[in-house]
């Protein structure tokens, strides 16, 4: 068969959702920005916002484009986009280079009115279902399923009595992971996939509703936490307040969150599914420090998902914890850079080392993830160059074997570094003095009752993957 194409960069797309609906009619797109800002940490290429006025004539503004959000948007911009529903977005990586174009939310006018629609994840037959429209006639603008996923949308809108409806049928095509929101003229609607492999929840404050990725974004507006949409199920929220459709809710068991979200996605200020993300970050800290000792004078975490598990790791160990790193935050991250020469140049204008702090000392470095070895392996020569005697690289998640077919950033197996060589191997490339992984039966201890999917680690993939996008 042949190969589908999205999957040959090994580019994913991993983003961050928002939605948002006040009742007492105020303006909402203040609110939406803000909530992106908050969830910057999951996209730095393209953003955008799209708001309509729920007692208007279905009309939708939106404003989208390359950059961080504080890039697209200025306070003359956010006052003219006018209404009290909207949805925003902001992505990691614009495809093949077409920028705008396939920023999102994407905005759509057809029979029924207008939807714009915002989507985190990826469908593993996205292909057919795109293919599906092109040979009735449907001309697409991007590689992004979001495209896809809202025309078959708007194409069962016509069968159905509701958005939802159209929604929930639209779901039954759809395989993969995905968190979309979605704002109808008078609806705002949330929908997760049954595996639960992407985060979405839901949040309150005073007259307004929201619905985000993570819930740091709802603390960063001041909104009350209510719940985690749960895997499948369909929330519309109206001016009525919230529905739930659950009937293609999934048993517990047969649910696979992506377990990258609590070792590297997610900020650690999120509580994902009812398990704090810095929680779970130390108890892998802790878990390594038991799997792996190793005498030293100082644990040490690379931001930022490290530091967390590099402060569980000291507490496990009883070595001492200390800041080795001043991070430069005006700078993406380096795993979600589009080429790898980006990656290599980033990482030195990132992060600047503190020599005082590990000068004369056997270092312990705590991180989140080994996937190509270069980043891993400069900061372990910054270290060195600034004075420290050992390196002890410590990593929170097992390594690498398998891409990810759900929206991840791990790529083909080609450039997995675990995938060809040995733990002993691999520590010699980065010149580590030891490496230590997270043992895969340790995973479950860090997620508490979580039903996780690993395949990126394992190659069990919780879904049958077709044969057309199989690297």
């Amino acid at each position: 068969m042949q190969k589908d194409n999205r999957f040959e960069s090994g580019l994913h797309e991993e983003c961050g959702v928002f939605g948002a609906y006040d009742f007492s009619g105020q303006d909402v797109a203040s609110s939406i920005y803000y909530g992106l800002f908050a969830l910057q940490h999951r996209g730095q290429q393209t953003c955008g916002i799209a708001v309509t006025d729920t007692s208007a004539k279905m009309k939708i503004t939106a404003k989208k484009g390359p950059g961080l959000v504080n890039d697209v948007f200025s306070e003359e911009t956010i006052e003219e986009l006018k209404g009290n529903l909207g949805v925003g977005h902001v992505q990691y990586s614009a495809d093949k280079g077409k920028g705008s174009v396939s920023a999102q939310p994407l905005v759509i006018n057809y029979v029924k009115g207008t939807l714009a629609i915002s989507y985190n994840g990826s469908l593993v037959n996205g292909a057919d279902l795109k293919d599906e429209l092109t040979r009735t006639g449907a001309i697409f603008q991007s590689e992004n399923d979001s495209e896809v996923i809202a025309y078959h949308i708007a194409r069962e809108r016509i069968n159905s009595k509701n958005v939802q409806g159209a929604v929930k049928n639209a779901m039954k095509k759809m395989q993969g992971a995905y968190a979309i929101v979605v704002a109808s003229p008078r609806k705002l609607i949330g929908v997760r996939d049954p595996y639960g492999l992407k985060p979405l929840c839901i949040g309150k404050a005073d007259d307004a509703y929201f619905l985000a990725s993570e819930s740091c974004a709802l603390s960063a507006i001041g909104a009350e936490f209510i719940r985690d949409v749960e895997p499948g199920e369909i929330v519309s929220i109206t001016k009525d307040g919230i529905a739930s459709d659950k009937s293609m809710v999934m048993e517990k068991e047969k649910r696979a969150h992506c377990i990258f979200e609590y070792i590297y996605f997610a900020r650690p200020d999120s509580v994902i599914d009812n398990m704090n993300v810095y929680h779970s970050r130390i108890l892998a800290g802790k878990a390594l420090a038991k799997s792996y000792p190793v005498e030293a004078d100082l644990v040490v975490g690379v931001p930022d998902s490290g530091i967390a598990a590099a402060k569980g790791y000291a507490e496990g160990s009883g070595i001492p914890y200390g800041i080795a790193f001043h991070k430069n935050s005006y700078v993406g991250r380096t795993f979600i850079k589009p080429k790898q020469s980006q990656r290599e140049s980033s990482v030195k204008i990132k992060l600047n080392v503190l020599s005082e702090v590990v000068k004369g000392k056997r270092v312990i470095m705590v991180d989140d993830s080994i996937v190509r070895g270069t980043t891993c392996a400069n900061i372990i020569k910054m270290l060195k160059a600034a004075g420290a005697t050992e390196v002890h690289v410590r990593v929170s998640s097992p390594p690498f074997l398998y891409p990810c077919y759900f929206g991840t950033d791990v790529p083909s197996n080609e450039v997995l570094i675990a995938h060809s060589h040995s733990q002993e191997e691999i520590c010699e490339m980065i010149g580590a003095d030891s490496l230590g992984y997270m043992e895969l039966d340790k995973l479950q201890e860090t997620v508490g009752d979580i039903c996780y999917c690993d395949a990126c680690f394992t190659g069990k993939y919780p879904m049958a993957i077709p044969e057309n996008i199989i690297e």
